[in-house]
């Protein structure tokens, strides 16, 4: 039997709890991790491993990114008591070798800032618990790295910590977030534009699974762009994505975007003129989906616990925080962010860099736990 390739795990913004979560991840669930990849600076890394191995217990095997794949640089095995985590890792310090190898051409020449450039080149760490370019670009790096292993197979699936919004500006990487960044490049990779692969956040939890219509754009425009088109499409990608998880086409909810789910009109006309429309369509295709139903019961109703099971495999809700609101007050510990759309599978963990935890090793890793269980349960029924 053929070995599927490893997973790979991104580093996160380097001034904030990532890497000694990805670390902690390695320490904690040895087995859950054995066959992945991480994709960043070494000496990140190494910092990082400061806070969380108290016992010394890590050691880098630093791999070579070829046209068939990784391959380990390592002279000897690791030792068969089990006493080390050797952690796998595309050493992004090499990044220059790397946009010459085979990731030559899938994205953008760029020109990074004098300071930048200067800060790579001299191995300089970023600061922690502070919002710089040297962090977005390295966050970058890593992220853009994964999603060319994914894109030539040589990695089945990717898992990105956490990385912050302003330092991915500052470093003019100019995306709203991790969810567009990774549209843009596997677009790239596929030569259509980004709109012509539309993609859709996910947020899963134990209790709770919601898909959101728009992501990174504040909540007029959401409103104001609310169409037919929109909403069905987020309908469609839902369904896909579930049906192939599930094994079984999935139940949804739509959720109304006034109180009341507008109250025949009383309250606003978009669940009359935009949603009823949208979910006429979607039946008339198969999709088991009702609604538009009141916002202020859908997610309980929907909600999986011991004593019910819930009404729904998921809730669409109409704009980022009209659906995160309630995953993330079920707890960021469990939560577990993926990508629907793209040509490969991407999950990540539900919070953000906590620069407040950062160094400090007290960081937990759970919900990062939880998107590496996820993307590898979603892994094997991908390629199903």
């Amino acid at each position: 039997m053929t070995t599927p390739p490893p997973l790979a795990i991104t580093q996160g913004d380097p001034s904030g709890i990532g890497p000694e979560i990805v670390l902690q991840c390695f320490l904690q669930q040895p087995a859950l991790c054995q066959d992945a990849v991480v994709l960043g600076h070494r000496g990140v890394l190494e910092r990082a491993s400061s806070w969380v191995d108290h016992e010394h217990r890590i050691e880098f095997d630093e791999l070579s990114w070829g046209q068939d794949g990784f391959v380990s640089e390592r002279a000897s095995s690791p030792p068969a008591d089990g006493s080390k985590r050797v952690i796998a890792l595309i050493n992004l310090e090499h990044w220059d070798d790397i946009l010459q190898g085979v990731g030559q051409g899938l994205g953008e020449q760029r020109a990074l800032s004098p300071q930048t450039q200067g800060a790579l080149l001299s191995r300089r760490l970023p600061e922690m618990g502070r919002i710089e370019a040297l962090s977005g670009e390295m966050a970058a790096q890593s992220i853009v790295s994964a999603i060319r292993a994914a894109l030539l197979g040589h990695v089945r699936a990717v898992v990105t910590a956490p990385i912050h919004k302003e330092a991915l500006a500052l470093a003019m990487w100019d995306y709203p977030g991790h969810t567009e960044l990774l549209q843009h490049e596997c677009a790239r990779f596929l030569g259509r534009p980004d709109g012509a692969l539309p993609v859709r956040m996910m947020l899963t939890h134990d209790e709770l699974t919601v898909v959101l219509v728009s992501i990174h754009i504040s909540l007029k425009e959401a409103i104001s762009s609310l169409s037919i088109h929109g909403v069905l499409e987020t309908l469609h990608i839902t369904d896909q994505a579930l049906s192939r998880s599930l094994g079984r086409r999935p139940k949804m909810a739509l959720s109304g975007l006034n109180p009341h789910a507008g109250e025949g009109g009383l309250m606003g006309r978009e669940e009359i003129e935009l949603l009823t429309p949208a979910l006429a369509q979607a039946r008339a295709a198969g999709l088991d989906v009702h609604g538009p139903v009141s916002p202020d019961t859908v997610f309980m109703r929907a909600r999986r616990t011991a004593q019910r099971p819930g009404e729904f495999d998921a809730v669409v809700a109409l704009y980022h925080d009209q659906g995160l609101i309630p995953i993330k007050y079920l707890g960021l510990d469990q939560g577990v962010n993926v990508t629907l759309g793209l040509p490969l599978v991407r999950t990540s963990p539900d919070h953000g860099t906590a620069f407040d935890l950062a160094g400090l090793g007290q960081a937990r890793s759970s919900s990062l736990l939880q998107a590496i269980q996820v993307a590898q349960q979603l892994s094997a029924s991908h390629t199903r």
